[in-house]
């Protein structure tokens, strides 16, 4: 699902309007999602004492027109339609909206009462997307009364919560606070980058007659599962472990067994027919007795339990799908070697990670666009990666990933609340799920195997593929979160919860026919 820029929100209307659609009918159309979602949500409505609050702008006649359309159909218990502006200062589709809901006779009041207070649903609809700055005067005061004087309501905003940068995932001053948020055409940044996509509550996307081809050209979306449905297909019934790939992962060292371990679980658990995890000889009994479906393959060893320079990997890359490289391979010097010579010489996929991801530091060429390299940093690794701060890194993830991914020709998965996706042709997915469960040791190797495991058996769709596995692993953690809690997940667990979220994936996505359907709910 692709995700807009206010001024692309606005060119996107502009050139819906010119193809012949009208604006009024454009904020009709918007109205109705509104509506909708409240009837779907809040229902009966006729049972709600609502509160809509407006603004003099288009926001505000999405209210105008969202409070006739509540006063002709539902007939709630109570109904206090706000208007935070002088009619006369009402333009276009909002100043008609308006002498539409006086036609009507819904009575509208200049501020809000005592008895508006007792509101159960309020539809906030003072600021949209356009806002320049912090929210001030009357709006911001109004967005104060919001979060502070509907002590039993619920708050839906319309497009956006008031006063909230639709360009950010910073706050630029105080805004509304809102249980569901009801956007059109597309998410915008604010929706889906924290902190800000903490603030909107459900986030539902309505379609209002927008061409998708008018904006299929976006570099941002957001990940969702229709974007990667035929992986989740069923298998061929002459599949067999030959048909869905090989994974080959050297990772581990001495005390770092479970690292090697569980990357090689993931894989497995991810659906590659067959891996293989090489690491140093002295670790391979502990790895092995992890599970026995994992092969093992001893390497030469330093004298610290690491795996040795001279360790022979090209015998062992034959034939093998993709390559891991990374978990608890540990920090000696011949690993940096080690790491570069193969991702220099194998041509297959592979997914870097951890102290693998050491030996990308000093390297700042440009990988060749016809690999599969993929780097999974988290924001310690990406600052040393890219020699700027954590918490540079951290005020521009979607800018940061996208620089490197597009300097390096890689593929980028900066991990962290809404994991990021970056590719060498400058595209960035957004990732929703996961959960602060998943903050616990070992969930970046179960990563690294999935991500390794989805592009074994789909080497020819590794956009997909990374996608799926980083989806699908926020999904299992939020699964688990469920069942276990926050504070008692581990990284194992995501392997027990992933069939879970693989069937909740497959439900969301649906059937291949359903393909053309606009309307989505995060």
């Amino acid at each position: 699902m692709k995700v807009l820029t206010a001024a692309e929100m606005r060119e996107v209307d502009r050139r819906t309007v010119e193809a012949g659609i009208p604006g009024m009918v454009l904020m009709e159309n918007a109205a109705h999602r509104v509506v909708e979602f409240l009837a779907e949500r809040f229902a009966p409505l006729s049972a709600q004492r609502m509160a809509i609050l407006c603004g003099k702008r288009n926001n505000g006649g999405d209210g105008l027109a969202i409070a006739r359309q509540i006063f002709t159909r539902f007939h709630p218990r109570a109904l206090h339609v706000v208007l935070l502006a002088a009619p006369e200062e009402l333009k276009g589709d909002a100043a008609a909206n308006f002498r539409m809901l006086e036609a009507c006779g819904c009575p509208l009041e200049r501020e809000v009462s005592g008895e508006a207070r007792n509101a159960t649903l309020v539809v906030d609809a003072l600021l949209g997307t356009g806002i320049a700055g912090p929210a001030a005067g009357r709006m911001l005061e109004a967005i104060r009364e919001i979060n502070s004087s509907f002590p039993l309501a619920k708050v839906v905003a319309v497009d956006i919560p008031s006063g909230m940068a639709a360009d950010s995932g910073e706050a630029s001053g105080e805004c509304a606070r809102a249980d569901a948020t009801v956007t059109f055409t597309a998410p915008k940044i604010a929706h889906v980058l924290p902190p800000n996509c903490d603030r909107v509550g459900e986030l539902r996307v309505g379609a209002i007659g927008s061409p998708p081809s008018f904006y299929e050209d976006v570099w941002l979306a957001l990940v969702e599962p229709s974007m990667f449905r035929d992986l989740l297909a069923p298998r061929p019934r002459s599949g067999h472990k030959g048909t869905f790939g090989h994974v080959l992962v050297v990772a581990g060292s001495r005390g770092k067994t479970g690292a090697a371990a569980m990357t090689g679980l993931g894989a497995l658990r991810a659906g590659a027919g067959l891996v293989t995890v090489a690491s140093a000889a002295s670790a391979i009994a502990e790895i092995s007795s992890h599970a026995p479906e994992l092969m093992t393959e001893p390497l030469a060893e330093t004298s610290m339990g690491s795996i040795a320079l001279n360790a022979r990997l090209e015998p062992l890359a034959e034939g093998k799908t993709v390559i891991a490289m990374g978990p608890g391979l540990g920090r000696h010097p011949d690993i940096d070697m080690l790491v570069a010579s193969a991702t220099e010489r194998f041509p297959q996929p592979m997914v870097l990670d951890a102290d693998a991801l050491t030996s990308q530091i000093s390297s700042g060429g440009r990988d060749r666009e016809s690999r599969v390299r993929v780097f999974t940093p988290h924001p310690g690794e990406m600052a040393r990666l890219t020699g700027v701060s954590i918490a540079a890194i951290q005020k521009d993830r979607v800018g940061a990933a996208r620089a490197l991914a597009t300097a390096r020709a890689v593929t980028l998965v900066l991990k962290g609340e809404r994991t990021i996706i970056a590719f060498p042709d400058g595209n960035v997915w957004i990732n929703p799920t996961g959960t602060p469960a998943m903050g616990t040791g070992g969930s970046g190797d179960i990563l690294t195997g999935m991500i390794s495991g989805f592009l074994a058996q789909f080497p020819d769709r590794p956009k997909e593929a990374v996608a799926a596995a980083v989806y699908l692993h926020g999904l299992a953690g939020e699964v688990g979160a469920r069942a276990l809690g926050e504070k008692s997940l581990i990284a194992t667990d995501l392997l027990k919860y992933l069939p879970d979220a693989v069937s909740l994936a497959a439900a969301i996505a649906g059937p291949v026919e359903a393909c053309g359907d606009l309307s989505h709910s995060l």
